[in-house]
């Protein structure tokens, strides 16, 4: 039986605060499950720094500045903690128990409020030089583009494909829309100016992929995030796209796939990673 536990972070309330809470969820989980484990895995969003556990400076934790999580979690379950990258992590637990299964190299993007990856190489989850590596939402699909507003840059395809992205090009085009859900909605409705910003997002999101998929040549690529719960809408176009932009033999055979471990992926991807690193 699993335990699993969802609250609000309450970033402003300092990482002190923050994370007993979060040690106290991670009693409560284990304590529903009956289980017993072997080590602790954590994944959290960058900047940080995975061999040394510790949390650089987060861009969605503000002031939550090089705190030591690997160290508080073994001391509060006195057991091994791991810490990853939360999209390398999903990463890694859509290749090892979702949609990924049985693939040797996979890329794997959460399309949500940001765009997020990682990227699995040889059955092995890619983290770079200090584990901040396979931030696949800040590849560039035009350079001249719009400003990012996760990492400043221009032209990110966070800043066309994410779900932030697509209802704010959708109210600058003159929609009254407040979530992304609502701009698919009304593209299949038959709103032009709607299916003219989704076609937009699909197109970008196809070019990101194509892209990173000239690079890294993967059997699959696996799309997960609250964008991607549109289904068909989002994947098909996407799909026929990658297929005719990637090179030569790169699209022959290439899957482009939803996941398949929805709001669990965060906490399963912690626990792959634990497994295989501590385990």
């Amino acid at each position: 039986m699993a335990g699993f536990t969802v609250a609000p972070t309450d970033a402003g309330r300092g990482p002190d605060d923050g994370l007993a809470r979060l040690l106290a969820l991670g009693r409560q989980a284990l304590e529903e499950a009956g289980v017993e484990v072997a080590a602790v895995g954590i994944g959290c969003g960058g900047p940080l720094d995975s061999a040394a556990g510790v949390l650089i400076a987060p861009l969605h934790l503000p002031g939550w500045t090089n705190v030591p999580v690997v160290d508080m979690a073994s001391a509060e379950f006195d057991l091994p903690a791991v810490l990853d990258n939360d999209a390398t992590a999903a990463a890694a637990g859509e290749h090892r128990f979702g949609a990924g299964r049985g693939t040797s190299n996979m890329l794997y993007l959460t399309v949500s409020t940001g765009v997020g990856g990682g990227v699995i190489l040889d059955g092995r989850v890619f983290r770079g030089r200090t584990g901040n590596g396979g931030e696949l939402g800040h590849l560039t699909v035009d350079w001249r583009g719009r400003p990012c507003k996760g990492c400043g840059r221009r032209g990110c395809l966070e800043a066309y494909a994410s779900g932030t992205s697509i209802a704010e090009r959708a109210r600058e085009a003159g929609l009254a829309i407040e979530i992304a859900s609502d701009v698919a909605a009304a593209a299949r409705s038959g709103d032009v100016v709607a299916k003219c910003v989704w076609d937009e997002t699909c197109e970008a999101l196809a070019c990101g992929i194509a892209s990173l998929a000239n690079v890294f040549e993967p059997e699959r690529v696996v799309i997960g995030g609250g964008v991607s719960r549109e289904g068909e809408q989002l994947l098909g176009p996407v799909r026929a796209r990658v297929m005719a932009e990637t090179i030569g033999s790169v699209g022959r055979d290439l899957d482009v796939v939803a996941a398949q471990l929805g709001d669990t992926v965060g906490v399963v991807g912690a626990a792959a990673v634990a497994f295989e690193r501590l385990l």
